[in-house]
């Protein structure tokens, strides 16, 4: 059997293309016995629209372009499920990219976004995390957001420029600090994350102004930064474990570090959370099957998702939208904290 045309169905229902066309896109109302007869003849030869020819009538491909910095880290996938399930409702697809945190990736996936035209665009991580922002950087974003509707995930460029959609991860840091100075911890430290990031930088603010509002000392001893996996969280528990002087808790960057730091605690012999409390940040399903469970902070990542692909239809619909969107964080206490003893 030939591949059945828009053509060929409205030869065969006696009407015009437009009118199949009007029952195929819901665009206008068609007599309901005319649409009855098209719609029985699109199921009787299984007819499916050329999506390329329905792109050009419609000036729309239907597919959403993301650029995600890291595809194995389960925050990020959490996102994506969240986004797909909102996606499917409006029947977009994804054009998905990793740029595994590299500039120049982003650059040629923008690019190609363009080539693509696609509909609109999410961008997570990567050069929006910057702690200073890269001029140029941020300007070609901000041109390729000019042309395509663009929406930000916990990030930002220069002049809050575009419109952004995150969770409130100072909010989230000040829960988690607060809840071990309420389980009598006085003497806290803080671990993992990139200086030049703006992630670690929004939490050693919010820790900090935390500790100081609590009247506790902040030890610079006790804060180490390196990076942002579960290695950097052995490497640095491992130089706060050589100080004389220890913290009886520690607050991680994010749940890959804090599980790497409690390895590393249960290799010396200590047990969590009595010899040492230990929270992470992100609230990735591995949090919940680690053991200790991880006491950490939920982004609602799934959320963030599918607030994202809201706010970014809207801008495709050329409606009025917030320029940021707060997602609320939530505290999720586990085994890996306790009361001072």
């Amino acid at each position: 059997m030939k591949q059945m045309t828009i053509y060929d169905i409205a030869k065969l229902a006696n009407v015009s293309v437009a009118t199949v066309s009007r029952v195929i896109n819901s665009t206008a109302p068609v007599k309901d016995s005319t649409r009855k007869k098209i719609e029985a003849l699109i199921q009787q030869y299984q007819f499916q629209p050329n999506a390329m020819a329905r792109s050009l009538l419609k000036k729309e491909t239907g597919i959403i372009g993301i650029i995600v910095p890291d595809l194995t880290n389960p925050f990020y996938t959490e996102v994506l499920a969240g986004a797909e399930q909102e996606a499917l409702t409006t029947g977009h697809t994804f054009l998905l990219t990793n740029s595994v945190g590299d500039y120049q990736k982003e650059s040629q996936y923008l690019s190609i976004m363009r080539e693509k035209r696609v509909d609109g665009m999410i961008f997570l991580g990567g050069r929006i995390n910057l702690k200073i922002g890269d001029e140029e950087l941020d300007q070609e974003l901000i041109q390729h957001a000019s042309t395509i509707p663009t929406v930000l995930v916990n990030g930002t460029v220069k002049g809050n420029a575009l419109t952004r959609v995150a969770t409130d991860e100072y909010t989230g840091t000040c829960m988690a600090v607060q809840h071990l100075i309420e389980c009598g911890h006085k003497q806290i430290g803080f671990l993992g994350g990139e200086m030049h990031m703006s992630t670690t930088s929004t939490k050693l603010r919010a820790f900090k102004k935390t500790m100081r509002e609590a009247g506790l000392e902040v030890r610079e001893e006790w804060i180490l930064t390196d990076s942002f996996s579960i290695y950097s969280g052995r490497k640095q528990m491992e130089k706060l474990l050589q100080l004389a002087d220890k913290p009886t808790a520690v607050m991680c960057v994010n749940d890959f570090v804090a599980i790497g730091a409690i390895k590393t605690a249960v290799d010396h012999e200590l047990t969590i959370p009595d010899d040492m409390s230990i929270i992470g940040f992100d609230d990735i399903p591995l949090s919940h099957h680690f053991i200790p469970e991880i006491t950490t902070v939920s982004q609602e990542a799934n959320e963030l998702g599918r607030t994202a692909i809201q706010v970014l239809q809207k801008l495709m619909n050329q409606e009025k939208v917030k320029k940021h969107t707060v997602i609320e964080p939530k505290l999720i206490v586990r085994k890996s904290s306790a009361r001072l003893n």
